[in-house]
């Protein structure tokens, strides 16, 4: 599938989706939607690709909907089931960069908003430019979260930090994003490019497997309690051990040599 709305590219296995309708901030319309939805499909069924960098084109990262699109869609004579269209889209981008088991990281050029700031939360790790920001922006417009924020959000800056951002739409700096823990680690705009597409790198060389079962555990940690992560953890590990990635650590290890992992 040929993209119109997203830039994709794949190099030393890190694939790059660049969100880019810069003149719409990066919104979401249908198409965008769907062409993200193909470009995560391509990357769960490319074992090349064993890292992804999502960033905006321009100086947005992505003001999450299209206001404009979504009221001509609703006003239009089949009208519009909100429900349906966040089952459709939001729902399974956030769901799919959760599970599909690789890295994903968010190289953040400017402002996240609404799902834009969801999609950004589900990502696995953060970097930021320093002209970053962030807003839930939801209730700016009288509505309520979606996207997964009212999951993610808490989890990772605090319930506290995450209600109050969402009650007084307040517009986060990148600076205090950081201190949150909402990004990882905060460059000059520069910078920014330069310091993910390291770490992606980084990552494409690191058991897949790994990071892989790790992400699992994680998603699983934060919905169960103490006795049900050990006991989750007891199980992937079954895993990994089996895992060539696995082997090769460990003889590299006992061999004294850098491990050349291939992700299997």
């Amino acid at each position: 599938m040929s993209y119109t709305k997203l830039l994709f590219q794949v190099d030393s296995g890190v694939a790059v989706i660049t969100l880019n309708r810069p003149d719409k901030s990066n919104a979401f319309d249908d198409e965008m939607t769907r062409e993200l939805l193909d470009a995560l499909k391509q990357i769960e069924r490319d074992s090349a690709i064993r890292a992804i960098v999502l960033t905006g084109a321009g100086k947005n990262f992505c003001a999450g909907q299209d206001l404009a699109a979504f009221l001509e869609r609703q006003n239009s004579p089949e009208g519009l089931s909100v429900r349906e269209h966040l089952l459709n889209g939001y729902n399974k981008i956030v769901t799919k960069i959760r599970t599909i088991e690789k890295p994903f990281i968010a190289a953040v050029n400017g402002a996240a908003a609404g799902a834009g700031l969801g999609i950004c939360c589900a990502c696995d790790l953060r970097y930021a430019s320093e002209i970053a920001k962030f807003r839930m922006a939801f209730i700016g417009i009288g509505l309520a979260p979606d996207s997964g924020t009212s999951f993610l959000l808490p989890r990772i800056v605090g319930y506290g930090r995450a209600l109050e951002m969402a009650l007084t739409n307040e517009l986060v700096d990148a600076r205090e994003a950081y201190a949150f823990g909402l990004a990882n680690k905060i460059f000059p705009p520069d910078e920014l490019m330069d310091a993910t597409m390291n770490l992606a790198k980084q990552l494409a060389n690191a058991p897949t497997r790994g990071i892989g079962l790790t992400k699992r555990a994680f998603n699983r940690a934060l919905v169960t309690d103490l006795d049900g992560a050990l006991d989750y953890e007891a199980f992937i590990q079954n895993i990994a051990v089996e895992t060539q990635d696995h082997q090769e650590g460990v003889n590299a290890f006992l061999e004294k040599r850098a491990a050349a992992y291939t992700g299997k």
